[in-house]
């Protein structure tokens, strides 16, 4: 993987996380809201696991927000 991919990766990552915790939500309860199994969730965070599209669009369904609120952030690689 490139190192501007894993850069990638991890805001997102980070991202996730963050609205994970601003709603309240333990990584088990973003799994039960969503057809994804704690366990990636818990890579995904941890920046060991890649995603789909698809899988971003699950997780913003589970968190209740629009999938681009996953994206907002700044891809710039500083």
């Amino acid at each position: 993987m490139k190192a501007k991919d894993k850069i990638r990766l991890k805001k997102v990552a980070a991202r996730l996380k963050e609205l994970r915790e601003a709603k309240g939500m333990g990584q088990r309860e973003l799994s039960s809201n969503c057809d994804i199994d704690f366990s990636k969730i818990n890579k995904i965070e941890k920046d060991k696991a890649n995603m789909l599209v698809t899988t971003l669009i699950e997780l913003a369904e589970g968190l209740g927000v629009h999938p681009k609120d996953l994206l907002d952030i700044d891809f710039g690689e500083k």
